[in-house]
């Protein structure tokens, strides 16, 4: 039989972290076994669900690269079939209306928790119906009493459960409306799912799920449940920890491989390899070798791992999300200035993140208001004039702009004037980036071009004569 895994996220935020790490070992599953991944937005409760919470997903599955084969599937496009399953299991006796209230229910919890029973449905309405006018009964599923539910995780290994452990939920609310537990085992069973990847906190409803299946004469899928994944406090990630949105990753410079390859690590390895291309997770990876333990999130190796991705990706790759970030600062990397694949291979050594990267770049496309106050003091003094002048003169005289040529000017000039080449190249460097920091003079002058930096050191040496 083919593999055929999903991923199903409710639209009720953005695509954490925790949802982008289980559609990745979810996908992985499925192209590793030349199968099919399916993207389903389980989007029930209505009161919760939201478009942009949709878009967010759709936005984040597609930046990373986590192409579905089949998809988005929406369950809100299923109620007619999620009822003829309900009206199914009652007729069969598998499911029955209970007309039990609120009240009822609480205060038998609340009975039960001062007994210190575990509180579950004492099964009122399965065995004697009481009909009440008036009232819009809900539909309980009829679970087996006796025996037990075996599920062999592929992760957490065999779990046993005793059926008398488990209460009959409610797969249909007073309104109609059909519960997850219900649409889940539905949609599981239609789309044909052999391999069901998710999060360890839908442990609890499996069990509950496969006495479902069993009742529909289903196939039961296998069952793979992830770790979570905690803070470097030890608990459970959240927004306190940072960034967990997806999307709020690119916003902050990082590649999209380079959070696949982070995700990828949080709780699988191969041995001690750090750094996996797409085509090597495939390869590799293994649901079997996935850790039982949770695993703790660690931004510093991240980082790392991303400016790895910076440093040794195509600069074509990098390029092409360098450029999402120069738009958002108003930078038409179109008109005049240099291929911003210049600017990765200039720049991708200094930057661990595109962030990083676009705002030391930003002089290349735009002029500077202003010096860095510790380079202009540091380097901008007296006589530090006449170097830029004397720079300019010979700049000006170059015919063919190119940074070879013009760094031996450097050179040259600071052997005349018997100065260290800093003494030269500093005040050059401040002159033409407005900053203490850039790549190679060659390089930066090269990618400035003739006409910017002959504006800029005569600026600089106006600025210089005026202190």
């Amino acid at each position: 039989m083919s593999i055929k895994t999903r991923f199903a996220p409710s639209p009720t935020g953005y695509l954490h972290v925790g949802g982008a790490r289980t559609a990745l070992f979810s996908w992985l599953h499925a192209k590793k076994n030349n199968g099919q991944f399916v993207l389903r937005i389980e989007d029930t409760d209505l009161e919760r669900s939201t478009q942009e919470s949709v878009d967010a997903i759709l936005e984040g599955m597609e930046w990373l690269g986590l192409e579905y084969d089949e998809g988005p599937v929406y369950q809100t496009q299923r109620f007619d079939r999620y009822k003829e399953i309900i009206q199914q299991l009652l007729d069969q006796n598998d499911a029955y209306y209970c007309y039990c209230s609120k009240e009822e229910l609480d205060n038998l919890r609340e009975q039960q928790m001062a007994n210190k029973e575990k509180p579950r449905y004492n099964g009122k309405c399965r065995h004697h119906v009481e009909v009440k006018e008036g009232v819009n009964p809900v539909i309980r599923f009829r679970n087996p009493e006796d025996g037990i539910v075996v599920l062999n995780d592929a992760v957490k290994g065999e779990i046993k459960i005793a059926n008398k452990e488990l209460d009959d939920l409610i797969i249909a609310r007073s309104d109609g409306s059909p519960t997850y537990n219900l649409t889940v085992v539905v949609d599981d069973m239609d789309m044909e799912i052999t391999d069901v990847v998710r999060g360890d906190d839908h442990v609890n409803n499996t069990p509950r799920q496969i006495n479902i299946l069993k009742a529909l004469g289903a196939d039961l899928p296998r069952y793979a449940h992830l770790p979570m994944i905690l803070g470097d406090d030890g608990a459970r990630l959240s927004k306190r920890h940072g960034a967990v949105s997806v999307m709020q990753y690119r916003d902050e410079g990082y590649l999209p491989e380079a959070l696949l390859n982070y995700l990828v690590r949080l709780g699988w390895s191969h041995g001690d390899q750090e750094l996996f291309t797409r085509d090597e997770m495939i390869q590799l990876f293994e649901l079997s070798d996935v850790n039982v333990a949770a695993s703790a999130f660690n931004t510093e190796k991240l980082l790392w791992i991303n400016h790895q991705y910076i440093m040794n990706s195509e600069p074509e790759l990098v390029a092409k999300h360098l450029s999402w970030h120069m738009q958002q600062r108003d930078i038409d990397v179109d008109s005049e200035g240099p291929e911003l694949v210049e600017i990765v291979k200039a720049q991708r050594e200094r930057s661990k993140t595109l962030v990083d990267m676009a705002e030391a770049s930003l002089y290349f496309y735009k002029d500077f208001d202003g010096y860095d106050a510790k380079a202009d003091k540091k380097n901008f003094k007296a006589g530090s004039d006449d170097v830029l002048a004397d720079l300019l003169a010979q700049f000006s005289q170059v015919a063919e702009w190119d940074g070879t040529a013009l760094h031996n000017i450097v050179l040259a000039t600071a052997e005349r004037l018997e100065l260290k080449l800093g003494k030269v190249a500093q005040p050059l460097r401040v002159a033409v980036s407005g900053a203490g920091m850039s790549p190679s003079i060659d390089v930066t002058l090269a990618l400035l071009g003739r006409e910017k930096t002959l504006k800029r050191i005569q600026a600089a040496i106006d600025y210089i004569k005026s202190k």
